[in-house]
């Protein structure tokens, strides 16, 4: 039985848009024999379709070690060491992990985030977003994605940026859409003075998407901030490593620049 909890609404939902997959996992020898209060942490506990596996000493002893290495690994130790040193030191994680077979409303994202706050506050030490590229402290994780107590969906994903071939242009892409079973953005060549533009179109298409909406391939951008002509078409696998996730690339075919000098 689930008690009433206000629902997270996907006020744009539209079918056949893709399915939603969460993966976290949470560092920390968590006792979970206290109940989980559905009223406190607003969730009604592990949604259909969320698997969560405990892996340490005893189970599978090498996977809390599997995400302490490379890249992102190096990045969180040189950002946060005292936290990176807490978890070098857990021989415990739990993995939760799977495709909400519900996707119509974000309820089953409420009752994750509300889990996992339970698991920090049972022993937790530290949240891994892999679809985020993102290490969580408890107490930042409490403020930006259990706090609100509503769906929002800037903060559950990540625009990153990076510099093309030319270092006087951006590639902006996000990650993290994969959570509510939508693309990705992906614009490439963007000049400085267009970069406030792109940003604003990415979370745009974030919050839309998260939302329910399904953009159409070949569907046009008109933004004030942004040159005419622009377009959106998907691309992309749930192979790709840059996403993990299919993506919508925007481009500008007709410009002589893709992201050139606006109109007036």
């Amino acid at each position: 039985m689930t008690s009433e909890l206000e629902s997270w609404e996907r006020k744009h939902y539209v079918a056949g848009g893709g399915d939603p997959m969460l993966f976290y996992v949470v560092y920390g020898e968590v006792d979970a024999s206290v109940p989980l209060s559905c009223s406190t942490y607003r969730s009604n506990g592990v949604p259909e379709g969320i698997d969560v596996m405990s892996y340490g000493p005893n189970t599978h002893p090498d996977i809390p070690g599997s995400f302490r290495d490379g890249y992102l690994w190096d990045e969180f130790v040189a950002d946060d060491p005292e936290l990176a040193e807490t978890v070098e030191r857990c021989r415990h994680c739990m993995i939760l992990r799977g495709t909400p077979t519900d996707s119509t409303t974000l309820d089953y994202l409420r009752d994750t985030v509300g889990l996992i706050t339970y698991l920090i506050d049972h022993g937790g030490c530290a949240v891994y977003d892999p679809f985020m590229f993102r290490w969580w402290q408890p107490s930042g994780w409490k403020q930006q994605i259990f706090d609100p107590a509503a769906a929002v969906p800037r903060h559950h994903t990540v625009i990153l940026v990076s510099e093309e071939n030319d270092p006087s242009l951006k590639w902006f892409h996000t990650r993290g859409m994969r959570k509510f079973g939508r693309p990705d953005i992906s614009v490439h060549n963007v000049a400085p003075e267009l970069e406030d533009g792109v940003i604003d179109l990415c979370n745009r298409l974030i919050e839309h998407q998260a939302f329910g909406h399904v953009v159409d391939d070949g569907q046009l951008i008109k933004m004030a901030s942004l040159p005419p002509g622009g377009v959106i078409r998907h691309g992309g696998n749930l192979d790709d490593p840059d996403f993990n996730n299919i993506h919508l690339d925007v481009s500008w075919p007709n410009a002589a620049e893709p992201c050139g000098e606006r109109e007036p």
